[in-house]
């Protein structure tokens, strides 16, 4: 029996949403409108850790990878397109008929599983790249769910991690305004005080077993209406790379 890191209440929350993760207008419109800022993140540094030409037809053919808290498959079918074998894997059962069927419809061949990420560790898959986006603010136990993360990954192996930093910036963004003034997502679909800042969450990877490599800003622009990478400015949405060191 594996020890779960899975928070019971912040399942529920994403359980309800579960039917409209693929209109671009509904509760998943800032997953949506930061997706392509979130691609061209994944992709550069799979690319550069894997010695990937993207301008190739399916340049990450041969590479395993698991999207852990998939949700609907935002990101598992680009991952799919690209050529990589995607699992895809959510705790919240309503999310997996959702994914599989948009897949299907799509043309796609992606395992979508309800299970967690100490399941499959504990079943002993192992990826070539985690993506562990947007998830671990809302894990019982941040270490913990990392370190499973951790053990998912062959050594030599990729983990791109994003999440929220914990400031007063933060909080009116994306509480504030997010989810009481623009009512982009539900109230109550963030904690706060779950959110991570930069150095945390480096310590935090560092603990899992994996040595950060990289980390920046996802920025965004209410007078272009876009989203873009950032070096500098982390203060609201971050992403980082890690990598697990060869036996």
């Amino acid at each position: 029996m594996t020890v779960s890191t899975i928070d019971p209440g912040e399942v529920a929350k994403f359980e309800a949403m579960a039917a409209e993760w693929w209109d671009p207008t509904g509760k998943f419109k800032p997953l949506h409108m930061l997706n392509p800022c979130r691609l061209d993140y994944i992709t550069t540094q799979i690319a550069a850790e894997f010695d990937r030409d993207l301008t190739a037809p399916h340049p990450f053919a041969g590479l395993r990878l698991l999207d852990i808290g998939c949700g609907g498959g935002l990101l598992s079918e680009p991952m799919a397109r690209l050529g990589a074998e995607v699992i895809g894997a959510d705790a919240a059962a309503r999310n997996i008929p959702v994914a599989r069927l948009h897949a299907e419809q799509s043309g796609l061949s992606i395992d979508y599983r309800h299970t967690t990420a100490e399941d499959l560790a504990a079943a002993g898959e192992r990826f070539d790249v985690v993506l562990n986006m947007e998830v671990v603010e809302h894990v019982a136990d941040p270490l913990a769910y990392l370190t499973a993360c951790q053990t998912l990954l062959k050594p030599g192996g990729l983990m791109i991690c994003s999440t929220l930093n914990r400031n007063p910036k933060s909080y009116l963004m994306a509480i504030v305004g997010a989810e009481q003034i623009m009512r982009w997502l539900p109230k109550g679909t963030h904690d706060w005080a779950k959110f991570i800042t930069p150095d945390e969450l480096y310590d935090l990877i560092r603990k899992a077993g994996l040595d950060p490599v990289d980390r920046k800003g996802m920025v965004f622009n209410p007078l272009s209406w876009n989203w873009s990478l950032s070096s500098r400015d982390l203060s609201v949405n971050y992403v980082t790379a890690s990598v697990k060191r060869q036996a």
